[in-house]
């Protein structure tokens, strides 16, 4: 018997502003742990395609090309960027100094 799989989407579990939040709190803390930003790029676009690159776009008073490319596995967003889509998403970032065993490499 063979067995069907579907593709799993992550952007199904962000029902609310709380579950988006921790999603991306969590891909933050992994970029972190990892030193590779990529992991909170590529959950940010996970957001915003789940609410509509266009309109994540338009609200952020971004270009849609230029917000597909820079949230891209080969993009590489600035702070501007991040900043205005966090906005329009209605999700704020917030800073946490980290615990020692994080700092050693620092």
């Amino acid at each position: 018997m063979v067995t069907k799989t579907l593709p799993w989407n992550s952007a199904e579990l962000l029902r609310d502003k709380d579950d988006i939040a921790a999603y991306l709190e969590a891909a933050l803390e992994e970029a972190f742990e990892t030193n590779d930003v990529s992991a909170f790029t590529r959950a940010l676009e996970v957001v915003a395609k789940s609410h509509g690159m266009k309109k994540i776009a338009d609200e952020a008073g971004l270009g849609r090309e230029s917000l597909y490319k820079s949230l891209a596995v080969s993009g590489n967003p600035g702070f501007a960027t991040v900043f205005a889509v966090l906005r329009t998403l209605g999700i704020r970032m917030g800073a946490s100094p980290m615990r020692a065993t994080e700092t050693e490499h620092v």
